[in-house]
């Protein structure tokens, strides 16, 4: 997955197929960075926000794209 993500622009251009498999990763990610923050080797707990940030940002344009 790419280090920066895409902007709410840039997501509107994806087919939902695509949002839903990167909306897939970033809850995979999010899990990865729950258990590491439970043992304590979370090294950057910012990254644990963008990644919800970024995962509520692709389901609200897939949201957008199912009902238009």
């Amino acid at each position: 997955m790419e280090s920066e993500m895409a902007t709410a622009k840039e997501l509107k251009e994806l087919s939902a197929d695509d949002l839903k498999q990167r909306a897939a990763e970033l809850r995979e990610t999010l899990f990865q960075d729950q258990l590491k923050r439970r043992t304590g080797s979370l090294d950057n707990p910012a990254e644990r926000t963008q990644h919800r940030r970024d995962l509520a940002r692709v389901l609200t344009v897939l949201t957008q794209k199912t009902k238009a």
